[in-house]
């Protein structure tokens, strides 16, 4: 048995569930409870890493505040995973696509279509990553085993450039030097052996969910729990941004459109117009002299 089989034999994302070793030999429904049980666990591991995730938030609060960018990083399930909270994030929270950004082992395709073995070359994650980071910059490292030599490649680029690095891991023993914060999941082995679609992907997604949603609270993108920021590229986020407009304007609904023409669909200007009863250039002159934060200036 060589090193390496050996090594991977022990990753914790490898091993076999006891609870799940009759899935062949008992009926659907079975199957679907038992698969349900062992989601319900997931929720649990993520919630002990919520110190981990906190420092995680924080670091993506303050890049984005300071003008940088977050890369996510990942291959297969980890990377589509990263890919999702780089497409979402500009339209909830209207960020600039460009602040952040994901690569995914293997290239775009790969996003649709598995592409093995593109997770293995350490030299192309550092690449990737070099030819964007800067000092200041974030980078996220997303990696079920903690050991994939993409992303690893990725997170020692990000670390070289000076920026903050973060591993989200479903291998609760692993501590990689590239990483500055580790967010280590402890799921437990998953109901099909290594198929880390299942419970590591879901607890990934929370994670990745509870870092980007409070590092936005915390960013000034959210006023009580409303998406203050919304960028109105679709019918439903337009009727959203007339809807929260109108709440939290204290206006009419016909009142909160007409205020969003004159913003722009400014959300945050036409709610501080409604609310302050003032005009465009001073509302957003209040605004920026907040730094986008809304509490301060409608309590």
């Amino acid at each position: 048995m060589n090193d390496r089989f050996k090594k991977y034999s022990r990753l914790p994302t490898e091993q076999n569930n006891p609870r799940t070793r009759d899935f062949d030999r008992i009926p659907l429904r079975r199957v679907l409870e038992k698969l349900n049980y062992e989601d319900s666990l997931v929720p649990r591991a993520v919630g002990k890493a919520i110190p981990a995730v906190e420092k995680a938030a924080r670091l993506v609060s303050k890049v984005y505040l300071a003008g940088g960018s977050v890369f996510f990083i990942g291959a297969g399930t980890s990377g589509r995973l990263g890919v999702l909270e780089a497409a979402e994030l500009p339209p909830t929270y209207g960020v600039e696509p460009e602040r952040f950004r994901a690569l995914m082992a293997g290239g775009q395709m790969a996003v649709f279509h598995s592409k093995e073995g593109a997770e293995d070359v350490f030299g192309d994650g550092f690449r990737e990553i070099k030819k964007s980071v800067k000092k200041g910059d974030a980078v996220i490292g997303i990696a079920a085993s903690g050991v994939t030599p993409y992303v690893k490649g990725g997170l020692a680029a990000g670390k070289k450039a000076g920026a903050g690095t973060v591993l989200i891991t479903c291998n609760p023993k692993e501590r990689t030097p590239e990483a500055d914060i580790t967010v280590a999941l402890d799921v437990g082995p998953e109901p099909v052996s290594g198929s880390t679609r299942m419970k590591s992907g879901t607890a990934t997604k929370l994670a990745l969910n509870m870092v980007t949603t409070s590092a936005m609270i915390i960013s000034g993108k959210v006023y009580r729990n409303w998406m203050v920021d919304v960028r109105t590229t679709s019918q439903k986020l337009a009727l959203r941004a007339q809807r929260i407009t109108s709440i939290l304007g204290g206006v009419p609904q016909e009142a909160a459109r007409r205020l969003l023409d004159v913003t722009g669909n400014d959300v945050k200007t036409a709610i501080v117009m409604a609310r302050r009863a003032i005009d465009v250039k001073k509302a957003r002159l209040l605004i920026r002299k907040h730094k986008g934060f809304l509490k301060p200036i409608l309590g």
